[in-house]
């Protein structure tokens, strides 16, 4: 059984997706648009796609069966919305919206077709989560009482350029969205392990004073001057979380751009730029190989040439010895892999769910939980770190 897709947005991100879901046998024929024409042709030409569509109305008035957006992030939550309704089944990159009106009107959309929706998290399948998610699983932390997810990664390291390609001539007045409304690399991997989800927030950010235009509240689309954010969040059942939204920081974030840390009663974690520790009452394991993942593909590969230096590792690295590979279809054995070892898991969820008519791992629900506590934290910045309650739309149903 197979469906056809349609890739939307032909970005520097979305090729790499176009591959893994071209070679997916739970795929059929992909196809792909851009607001830019000649970059969905680019894209079709290069990767032997199914055609392009003019626009992404004239995809959705299709026989195409589901949708991959990979647009601003902003656009997000709009673009969602017009696929399901339009009847289509919907993969979404990060975030998943930038208002609590968007996100419900997204969970209500998907309750009422029944259509499958799934939000790309990379952190889901970060070696860090997915190690600490099976040690949680195994009660190894004892009770799990507080948790640390950082997303540092620099503006000039790659950022400049990739906002360049994507803003065209006024790439200033996006370049300044706000981290705090790009909170799922941060959020998504504490709660990816940590099976709760956060009640409310206190955050506090810092104006940015690099003058160059970028998080100019004159300048700025979003009326945004914070750079570096960092949110305190409590979670049902009892505890907290604390994560960094850095975009002015002294850090080598092409070695790796989001990192955790989990503390429980027994045990605890901890994840460095280039170590990862467990933790006991009895001693110290160092536990970095088990969570590195090893490239598949040369950051020099001509396929990234278009691809600024500084962000290349995010497109090459392959899995980890902690991810479970027997699952995927064995068509990915050879092929590019990105976000450390994320993006394999990511298309095979999303295409598995569709055919069987199951729910994907971050589904409308989960999203929600990984999405919506930066937008309450980016008001609480604005508040200056007044304490905000997080809504929730609760658990997903059961099929």
């Amino acid at each position: 059984m197979t469906f056809s897709l349609g890739i939307v947005g032909a970005g520097q991100f979305s090729g790499q997706f176009a591959t893994l879901f071209q070679a997916h046998p739970g795929v059929g024929d992909v196809y792909v648009t851009d607001l830019l024409p000649e970059r969905a042709e680019k894209l079709a030409t290069a990767q032997g796609l199914a055609g392009t569509f003019p626009s992404y109305e004239a995809m959705l008035e299709s026989d195409v069966d589901a949708v991959a957006i990979f647009t601003q992030r902003w656009t997000h939550g709009p673009l969602v919305l017009q696929g399901l309704n339009a009847g289509k089944h919907v993969y979404s990159a990060v975030p998943m919206a930038i208002t609590t009106e968007e996100i419900a009107a997204i969970i209500d959309t998907v309750k009422a077709t029944g259509l499958t929706y799934m939000m790309g998290e990379t952190s889901q399948y970060n070696p860090a989560t997915v190690h600490a998610r099976n040690q949680i699983a195994e009660g190894a932390f004892g009770r799990l009482f507080y948790a640390e997810g950082d997303y540092v990664h620099d503006m000039d390291l790659g950022f400049y350029d990739a906002y360049r390609y994507s803003g065209g001539e006024n790439w200033k007045s996006t370049a300044s969205y706000p981290p705090l409304l790009y909170p799922t690399h941060a959020v998504g991997g504490v709660l990816g392990a940590w099976q709760t989800h956060a009640v409310s927030v206190s955050a506090i950010g810092v104006v940015d004073d690099r003058g160059d235009g970028v998080f100019d509240k004159d300048v700025s689309q979003f009326g945004n001057d914070i750079s570096n954010a960092t949110a305190l969040f409590e979670v049902a059942g009892g505890g907290s979380f604390r994560t960094n939204e850095f975009r002015r920081v002294g850090y080598p974030s092409h070695i790796r751009e989001s990192r955790f840390r989990f503390f429980g009663t027994e045990a605890s974690m901890e994840q460095l730029a280039t170590v990862a520790l467990w933790q006991d009452k009895n001693g110290v394991k160092d536990i970095s190989e088990l969570l590195e993942p090893k490239p598949t593909m040369s950051p020099d590969d001509p396929s990234l040439q278009h691809i600024a230096p500084e962000l290349r590792a995010a497109f090459t690295s392959g899995s980890a010895p902690v991810h479970d590979r027997a699952r995927l279809p064995r068509e990915f054995d050879t092929l590019h892999n990105g976000h450390e070892g994320s993006h394999h898991f990511l298309v095979d969820d999303f295409v598995t769910a569709v055919n069987r008519r199951s729910l994907p791992s971050v589904n409308a629900w989960v999203a929600a939980r990984y999405t919506l506590p930066g937008i309450i934290a980016h008001e609480s910045a604005r508040q200056g770190g007044a304490r905000l309650e997080i809504p929730d739309f609760g658990d997903a149903p059961e099929n």
